[in-house]
């Protein structure tokens, strides 16, 4: 079958070398968007630390867990912050979570250069696990339902959170959240890179643009489930949350 025209508009056609001379003043732009996300980078590596309890407990495949223990041996750890809805089943569980959760793939990297990733759920591990396993993740999972104040002070899920370990010893060094967490997003990152963008609403686009996505959850979803659902669904796993 052949492809179907796009009834959105198009952008101006023009020859190579115009077109490239564009892409041109365009690198420029992103070349000191990089330099400028590294001077920001080398200010956070100069940032303090806060220390926190390393024997706060989380709880684990194998049951309660010291927080110094969830760094597998490695110096450094990051954490995802994953928001939880009690009683909720899968298709109504944190789409904006569900997104960045399901990028972190691919942990040996970090592994590489001593930093473990986890994901510290708001919910109950027997349920959130049961979540995690109809996403088909891999990454380490607790529950950080019973240690939430000392985690967070005052804080949210939905966001990293950046650890060091010297010994027995565990300091907080660095968190985010909001757009902070866009550094894990890859699909955001490429989608960057294509004509049409993200396609949400408070994008800056040409007039006619595609933007049939809001921002108050509806970017994540499809057809009323967390978007990377349904490929899951498609091969026969079970949403099934109750146990």
């Amino acid at each position: 079958m052949g492809a179907t025209s796009t009834t959105y508009p198009l952008p101006e056609l023009v020859d190579r070398a115009t077109w490239q001379a564009e892409v041109d003043r365009v690198l420029v732009r992103e070349k000191a968007h990089t330099r400028e996300g590294d001077a920001i980078a080398a200010a956070r590596r100069r940032l303090p630390m806060v220390e926190v309890d390393a024997q706060t407990k989380l709880v684990g495949a194998h049951g309660p867990v010291p927080l110094v223990d969830v760094f597998e041996g490695r110096r450094q750890l990051i954490t995802y912050l994953h928001m939880w809805h009690d009683g909720k089943p899968a298709d109504e569980q944190c789409e904006g979570c569900t997104f960045f959760t399901g990028h972190a793939l691919e942990l040996s990297y970090l592994h590489s250069r001593d930093v473990t990733y986890a994901t510290f759920c708001q919910g109950p591990y027997d349920a959130s696990a049961r979540y995690r396993d109809f996403m088909g993740w891999e990454m380490p999972w607790y529950s950080a339902r019973d240690s939430l104040d000392v985690l967070l002070a005052g804080r949210g899920f939905g966001g990293y959170l950046c650890y060091l370990r010297d010994g027995d010893r565990v300091f907080e060094t660095y968190w985010t959240t909001s757009r902070g967490v866009e550094a894990g997003a890859t699909s955001y990152h490429l989608l960057d890179r294509t004509v049409y963008g993200r396609q949400e609403t408070w994008e800056d686009s040409p007039t006619g643009w595609p933007q049939p996505y809001a921002t108050a959850g509806e970017q994540f979803r499809t057809d009323g489930r967390p978007t990377a659902q349904w490929s899951r669904l498609a091969v026969g796993r079970s949403d099934d949350l109750s146990g």
